[in-house]
């Protein structure tokens, strides 16, 4: 989802002009993690949006909400304006941490806020066990709402945690301690489809969107904005299948599992895919020993009015319906005539499917059997499907003489 890095292009043609190009950040926090980025990219410059519109032939405005201007290369790149004489707009920014930035010019990172410290645990992999760095004391009282609160949960999504039960509240906060420091804030206008899309594509992009979804629940963002997630905290589970928790509790629980690739990214189809998996057990109804009857159809059909509502792609939001729609074959596979699994396995999305089914598996605590025989059950239809004496089902194919 993040597309192809053209950071270098992009900020070349600033500097080259004479302007400048600072990453701020979780731009500048993830250059100097070493991670992938946010599939946005936020550069502030001291050129002006004709500068930029001189720069740049694609450029567009998305609004005072966004950015000073925004041009689309593989990433979404993000452009705030600031006048040389006064580089700093502390406005646009709702936590100190997010003061932390890198000048492209030369390659230097500077850090306002003091976080180099955690920063290197972060980057060592210790920062699990250390100490939180209290980035909800650096709150700019003149932030907006919305704002804030979007910043708070892709913090906590890429940098931060929820605490243990028993933590002392000095050394990190729960969800609803920083929502609650959050109601003071003023609130401007509501976020709209593309600010809402970005940090849904934000928070699943990160290794822990678990987290900064619970703040955004805990806030009242989900129920305000999504509410076909909200609705799955009012679905029970049993507890001999999913001793997680109720359907919410199991959906965050999945992410937990996902296999991150290069530089920590995970597939966003497989993360999406994740979120809206169960969509369909608020809207389905019981039927003999089925509770959820339906409900993989009834959340795909929903996924996809979600996913258009929020300015999907269409080519994703068909991916997504496929995976939502077919998440609960994997488990009936080895046993499934092959007419009436064919079409699905031939799809190219079908190995994310499997990991999905992996993820979901996990994180009912059921173990993993289900998963392995349904990965060998596919190794085996593929391999005679390439295997010109076997029908894709295993069956010998009688030899034609010549």
């Amino acid at each position: 989802m993040a597309g192809t890095d053209n950071t270098a292009s992009v900020c070349e043609s600033l500097v080259s002009r004479g302007f400048t190009s600072i990453f701020r950040g979780f731009s500048a926090i993830d250059r100097y993690l070493g991670r992938d980025s946010l599939p946005f990219v936020v550069v502030e410059t001291s050129a002006d949006p004709a500068d930029l519109a001189r720069l740049f032939e694609d450029l567009r405005f998305p609004g005072p909400a966004l950015a000073d201007g925004a041009v689309e290369r593989g990433r979404h790149y993000f452009f705030y304006c600031v006048d040389s004489d006064t580089p700093d707009r502390g406005e646009r920014r709702s936590f100190n941490l997010l003061d932390f930035n890198q000048d492209w010019r030369t390659q230097r990172f500077y850090d306002p806020p003091g976080i180099y410290p955690f920063l290197r645990e972060l980057r060592d992999g210790s920062a699990e066990a250390a100490p939180q760095f209290p980035w909800w004391e650096g709150l700019n009282p003149g932030t907006d709402y919305y704002r804030a609160l979007a910043d708070g949960a892709l913090i906590l999504a890429r940098y931060g945690r929820i605490p243990a039960e028993g933590e002392s509240a000095g050394e990190a906060v729960s969800a609803a301690g920083i929502a609650e420091l959050l109601r003071s804030l003023q609130r401007k206008a509501p976020p709209r489809e593309e600010e809402q899309r970005l940090l849904l594509t934000g928070l699943l992009a990160s290794p822990r969107p678990d987290l900064g979804l619970k703040l955004l629940k805990a806030a009242g963002f989900v129920g305000e904005f999504w509410p076909e997630l909200a609705a799955l905290d009012g679905v029970d589970h049993s507890k001999e299948f999913h001793p997680e928790g109720n359907a919410w509790d199991h959906t965050l629980e999945t992410f937990r599992y996902r296999k991150p690739a290069v530089r920590g990214a995970c597939d966003f189809r497989l993360s999406l895919g994740l979120l809206l998996h169960d969509m369909g057990k608020p809207l389905a109804e019981a039927s003999g020993s089925r509770r959820f009857d339906g409900h993989a159809e009834l959340g795909a059909r929903a996924a996809r009015k979600f996913l258009e509502r929020l300015g999907f792609d269409g080519a994703l939001i068909a991916d997504i319906f496929y995976l939502v729609k077919n998440h609960m074959l994997p488990a009936a596979l080895p046993r499934l005539p092959l007419v009436r699994t064919s079409e699905v396995l031939e799809s190219p999305l079908f190995p994310v499917l499997l990991e999905l089914y992996r993820c979901d598996e996990s994180s009912s605590f059921k173990g993993l059997e289900g998963y392995y025989e349904s990965s060998a059950a596919y190794q085996f239809y593929l391999r005679n499907r390439r295997n010109p004496y076997r029908s894709a089902d295993g069956k010998k194919l009688k030899r034609v003489s010549g």
